[in-house]
């Protein structure tokens, strides 16, 4: 399934049984190593990420009804080179050290302990409604709206604008939560039943 979502196809569909974003990476980065297709971790896991754009999941409750409890977007983490020559510039022994510890750390991170990608939900069913949370990355907005025809774009637009002016070019981070965080705290799934 990885293998066919990287080559010559728009999209794929597939089912999962993961109950969390994390959960999904780590299940298809495993079944990947299992398979033998790849013997390091981190690259098969790369390779599930690049594919990933967005999981919908969903949940049933207690009644057996199923509804769209979340839509989460997968955003990989490319590689940056974030070394520095600045301990040229340093006059001291120690300053130089600094700076050279500095990028060691860096290295080592990379090496041992570097982030592949992050998450955040885009909707989330809460308290019986749907609530839009994040905007989609400005990558994955160009990619759906060149798969649009004019009116399908026009809509969208609308639709973008409307739920998420103003916020297109924040800093990506994982986030869970309302935009609207001033609120009290929401339940989520469904609403609870009345008498």
């Amino acid at each position: 399934m990885i293998q066919a979502a990287q080559v010559a196809s728009k999209f794929t569909l597939f089912t999962h049984h993961a109950k969390t974003f994390p959960n999904l990476v780590t299940a298809l980065r495993n079944s990947m190593l299992r398979a033998g297709v790849f013997k390091n971790e981190k690259t098969a896991e790369e390779q599930v990420v690049q594919v990933l754009n967005f999981d919908i999941h969903l949940t049933k409750d207690f009644k057996g009804k199923r509804y769209v409890e979340r839509i989460t977007e997968c955003i990989p983490i490319e590689e940056k080179n974030e070394y520095t020559f600045d301990y040229r510039n340093e006059k001291t022994l120690e300053g130089k050290f600094d700076k050279f510890f500095d990028n060691a750390t860096h290295y080592f991170e990379k090496i041992t302990d570097r982030k592949l990608y992050a998450y955040r939900n885009i909707l989330e069913y809460v308290d019986g409604e749907y609530i839009i949370t994040n905007p989609i990355t400005d990558y994955n907005l160009k990619e759906m709206r060149m798969n649009m025809n004019d009116v399908d774009l026009e809509n969208f637009d609308k639709f973008v604008e409307r739920h998420w002016a103003g916020k297109m070019k924040q800093t990506v981070s994982v986030s869970a939560t309302p935009i609207d965080e001033g609120s009290s705290p929401k339940r989520r799934g469904r609403k609870p039943k009345t008498t």
